[in-house]
């Protein structure tokens, strides 16, 4: 059986392949805070709020397809996410994502194991398409 640790790093990384592949079409993916068009091995699932608030790590807003450029070495060029989620989703789900950020979440191995089978359906959803 896996442990705690061991949940949550699958999780991260089965939700961070269905986030990159949800925003790619045809092996392409358009960056959610630069807008350049780049080629899917260039995704990294970008978080708008840090990781490390539990309440919006595994958030379908708060995570997008962005390139390393902007993720990880223009720490995460957030004035231009944000820009990208408000053309996105609307500026009311950003104000609503950004007030969720200061909630307590713990997910059980039930939920983590639920979210693991949960986005792995949906990847071959998306593989199948």
């Amino acid at each position: 059986l896996l442990k705690f640790m061991d949940y949550k790093a699958k999780l991260d990384r089965v939700f961070s392949e269905y986030i990159r592949k949800r925003d790619s079409k045809d092996g392409y993916f358009t960056c959610i805070s630069c807008g350049k068009v780049k080629p899917y091995s260039k995704a990294d699932c970008g978080h708008y709020i840090n990781r490390i608030h539990m309440a919006t790590r595994y958030s379908e807003i708060n995570c997008n397809a962005q390139c390393s450029a902007c993720n990880r070495f223009d720490e995460g060029n957030m004035s231009g996410y944000r820009q990208g989620l408000v053309k996105k989703y609307g500026e009311a789900r950003v104000l609503l994502l950004e007030m969720q950020k200061n909630d307590t979440k713990k997910y059980s191995n039930f939920e983590y194991q639920a979210l693991i089978q949960h986005y792995q359906k949906e990847i071959k959803k998306l593989d199948a398409r």
